[in-house]
């Protein structure tokens, strides 16, 4: 075993002398690329085949593949699972500065800014709750001065109407929501106007007041600079009682409470102010007539109402009316009458011209501080719709348009004329 071992050493380094001897016979040129390829694969394949004959063992076992395994190209490009850190072109490129990530402030500067615009606004209708608002009343009625909750079954407490039909307290008169609507053109610092709406027997501010008689749709459509205060009355009752109206300053604590509420919902605190001096517009409707004409009466702040507008509303109180007409000649007043009313509204402009007030019978023209106009409405035209439809469409609309008019009358016009395409 020994001899054939050495017998493959001396055969292999008589080869490896081979190819040094021609390179000496060169004498000095540069060797030839192709030939030293050559040589050098012959040189393998000899010691390969020497071996191969001497021991065939081992050249199975160790060939020069298995000694010097040919790199893999996983080798010399790690695999992003591996430890090496992956990097791509953008790595190389040059580093521009960090910007600093922009501040959720403004910093104060003495450079020009530019203006702050407000964002766009929309009509407004809400709901208040209103401690001064005409329910629920523990009081006196009156006109009997008898409690106005007159009759009782256990712990339930109501009121027996004119017609004998008994209504409840925590059913009819537990309500102390007002209808508050702000038009989007609405703005406090102009001259405007707050329309106080006092609806009729049977009705509810939501059903009612808002989606059949549209009255918060006709005040947006006028283009004044009017706001409305809806208060609710007996709900959905054939009742016109006034609860808190009726009482001394009664009017008075409700626009004064009114002011912080308009303020808050308008989203400026500080112009509670300026609804607590802002003229008044009372309209009343149908059995609406009663909370009017005591809220002239009684209210604390009949100086502030600037027009009285009622939509087939006089039942009765005609003297609470002429009062008022007569000691407040800076406002307005309209009564819009059907047959229903119309022995009452002409036994008012009687009283009126007997104290020498001048009545008119159209409502063709302007108001003016110091108008009184009765109009008659004529056949087809029915009360329950009367707050839509009366002497004109709309008639809400139609007189909060003939103030604006008026530059006496306080009101600035802040829209079109035309109607909105609601």
């Amino acid at each position: 075993m020994s001899d054939g071992r050495g017998r493959a050493l001396r055969i292999a380094t008589i080869s490896a002398l081979v190819p040094v001897s021609l390179t000496l016979v060169q004498c000095g040129k540069a060797p030839n690329p192709a030939a030293l390829a050559a040589n050098s694969q012959a040189n393998v394949q000899i010691v390969n085949q020497t071996v191969a004959k001497t021991n065939p063992q081992l050249a199975n076992a160790d060939t020069f593949e298995d000694r010097f395994p040919a790199p893999q190209f996983r080798e010399r490009f790690p695999s992003a699972s591996e430890s090496f850190l992956q990097r791509q072109m953008a790595d190389f490129s040059p580093k521009h500065a960090v910007q600093p990530e922009q501040a959720p402030y403004k910093v104060a500067s003495l450079e020009p800014q530019a203006p702050y615009k407000r964002p766009p606004r929309q009509d407004l209708t809400t709901l208040v709750t209103m401690k001064s608002s005409a329910f629920p009343y523990f009081g006196n009625n009156p006109a009997s001065e008898a409690p106005f909750l007159n009759i009782a079954k256990g712990d339930r407490r109501g009121h027996r109407s004119y017609s004998g039909r008994v209504f409840w307290q925590d059913e009819t008169y537990n309500d102390s929501r007002v209808l508050v609507h702000v038009p989007e053109h609405f703005d406090v610092r102009k001259p405007g106007v707050i329309v106080v709406f006092f609806h009729g027997n049977g009705a509810t501010l939501e059903r009612d007041v808002r989606d059949r008689q549209l009255v918060p749709q006709q005040v947006t459509d006028s283009g004044a600079n009017a706001i409305l205060l809806a208060p609710q009355m007996a709900v959905d009752a054939a009742d016109s009682s006034a609860g808190k109206f009726w009482q001394p300053g009664g009017f008075k604590r409700f626009m004064e409470e009114s002011a912080s509420h308009l303020a808050r919902v308008t989203g400026d605190p500080n112009s509670a102010r300026a609804f607590a001096n802002m003229p008044i517009v009372i309209v009343g409707y149908s059995g609406g007539f009663l909370p009017t004409a005591w809220s002239l009466e009684v209210g604390g702040i009949s100086d502030r109402v600037r027009g009285v507008v009622l939509l087939d509303a006089v039942y009765g109180e005609m003297d609470k009316f002429a009062s008022w007409i007569e000691s407040h000649r800076s406002g307005f007043f309209v009564s819009s009458y059907t047959h229903y009313t119309a022995r009452r509204d002409r036994e008012l402009m009687s009283m009126l011209r007997q104290k020498g007030i001048s009545v008119s019978e159209d409502m063709d023209g302007p108001l003016h501080p110091g108008s009184v106009v009765f109009v008659e409405t004529g056949d087809g035209i029915t009360h329950r719709d009367y707050v839509t439809r009366a002497w004109t469409k709309d008639p809400l609309k139609d007189v909060l348009v003939k103030m604006s008019a008026t530059p006496a009358l306080a009101l600035t016009r802040v829209a079109a004329t035309s109607p909105s395409s609601r």
